[in-house]
């Protein structure tokens, strides 16, 4: 039987070890998942939803443990993984106060000697494909709606991210949810793909890289089912000539090297007003010099390995590419002992004299690195910040809220923040455009890609 092998970032030893699921084994959960859902999805929503919360609860009480397995199993510093562990609690709370509202039925005005309706009715069994790099809150963005909506649920984790699959997997088993209703497997990519082609599937959630989504797509199509595609990411940030420079600074760097860059929402590219693009710059730099970077298990450690060092080799060429094209790069790899050619561990990076020219400005990097280009007004930004195949996030730094509506309403992005950036309101819907995907998470209209509409018309009066 062949396995899956987790190699930690932290030190290329091997952390987890897992056999792969057999074909029969993949049948068998198939079938385990049909039958449960028929019965799933008659229980009373209250009931699905009390669950839910038990399920919460026994997840957030293994805090210290999930944050250790995260830190090694993917390299986030030890003194950041707990955040992901309460930012799970805080979506799935989310996603189970407004559920009963969510999926509630839409009553029509009346008609005399009629009751018309439309219900949301769950669409069967659902497959969560996951990556490694926020294997939690990506997950939870559908398993939970997915779940409360009456859905049974199939989870597929990262090779990288096994652990996260079978913690939540256990989480809800000890809260009381019925037995098959949520699984996991351990697949390969083969394997994947032919799950998705069975008939029993009847939505797909993936997260990950674009040509993963196009795989998702070739698979699933002809089946006619929903499919709900996050893609990745080159998300920009313009700074205003009347943003607030200090904070500015700190969270566009934050933005950009939090989880060493390993963000499908991180700042990728940051476009400043010509005003204040020297302040801008070297406030930058500074800031970035004060990074540890180190061992995740260390308390210390500010920016941790990427998750492979293929990954950081990745990002080194396009940084070399970007210098050989005239690009400045603002920090010596030599401040930073550990980053050397071949090593996971790689030092954070600050470029000017950037353009579109270049991969490092237009080809996600998901790595510690982050072009800063100069712009004279308000159009030369949009038309940087609209040049690229991606459309997740996009931030905006201003102190005038209603020049920046006027510009974020022409920005091509799923989301547009104002004086913040890289994180997920569970109460707004998460999306993109472009090669960013589609589809819909989060909020009261991630229910609605769970489920089907069922429009019931009774003519009462004879």
């Amino acid at each position: 039987m062949s396995k899956l092998q987790c190699i930690s970032p932290i030190d290329g030893s091997l952390y987890v070890e897992r056999d792969l699921a057999s074909a029969s084994e993949i049948k068998a959960a198939l079938a385990k998942a049909e039958r449960a859902q028929q019965a799933w999805k008659h229980t009373p929503l209250a009931e699905r939803v009390a669950i839910g919360r038990q399920a919460i609860a026994a997840f957030a009480a293994r805090e210290e443990q999930l944050a250790e397995e995260l830190c090694w199993m993917m390299g986030r510093p030890i003194r950041y993984a707990a955040g992901e562990i309460r930012g799970f609690v805080e979506r799935a709370s989310h996603m189970a106060d407004i559920a009963e509202s969510a999926l509630a039925d839409i009553r029509l005005p009346d008609k005399p000697g009629f009751t018309r309706f439309i219900r949301r009715e769950p669409l069967g069994v659902a497959l969560v494909i996951a990556p490694w790099n926020y294997p939690y809150l990506t997950a939870v963005n559908a398993v939970m709606p997915a779940l409360l909506a009456g859905n049974a649920v199939l989870l597929k984790h990262s090779a990288q991210t096994p652990l996260c699959a079978e913690r939540m997997v256990a989480a809800f088993a000890e809260a009381g949810l019925p037995d098959g209703v949520f699984q996991y497997l351990h697949l390969s990519h083969a394997d994947t793909e032919q799950l998705i082609q069975a008939p029993a599937i009847q939505h797909v959630s993936f997260t990950g890289s674009v040509a993963g989504g196009a795989m998702v797509e070739r698979a699933a199509a002809g089946r006619f089912i929903s499919v709900g595609l996050e893609l990745g990411g080159k998300d920009p940030a313009y700074v205003r000539a009347d943003a607030d420079l200090a904070h500015a600074v700190a969270t566009t760097i934050d933005g950009a090297f939090f989880n060493s860059g390993q963000s499908c929402c991180g700042i990728e590219r940051i476009y400043v007003h010509e005003s204040l693009f020297e302040a801008f710059v070297e406030q930058a730099v500074a800031l970035v010099k004060h990074y540890k970077l180190g061992r995740s298990d260390d308390p210390e450690t500010t920016l941790g390995p990427l998750v492979r060092a293929e990954a950081a080799d990745f990002v080194r060429r396009q940084i070399n590419e970007a210098v050989a094209q005239g690009a400045v790069a603002h920090i010596d790899p030599a401040r930073f002992a550990l980053d050397r050619p071949g090593s996971a561990y790689l030092a954070p990076q600050v470029l000017t004299g950037v353009y579109h020219g270049m991969r490092v400005m237009t080809e996600e990097s998901f790595g510690p690195v982050v072009g800063i280009q100069k712009v004279k007004d308000d159009e030369e930004a949009l038309a940087l910040m609209n040049d690229s195949p991606f459309g997740l996030t996009a931030a905006i730094f201003s102190n005038d809220e209603a020049a920046a509506l006027a510009l974020a309403e022409r920005v091509e992005a799923g989301t547009v923040f104002l004086n913040r950036c890289d994180y997920l309101d569970p109460a707004l819907a998460w999306t993109g455009v472009k090669n960013s995907g589609r589809g819909c998470s989060l909020s009261s209209l991630g229910y609605e890609h769970l489920t089907r509409a069922k429009s019931f018309h009774f003519k009462t009066q004879l």
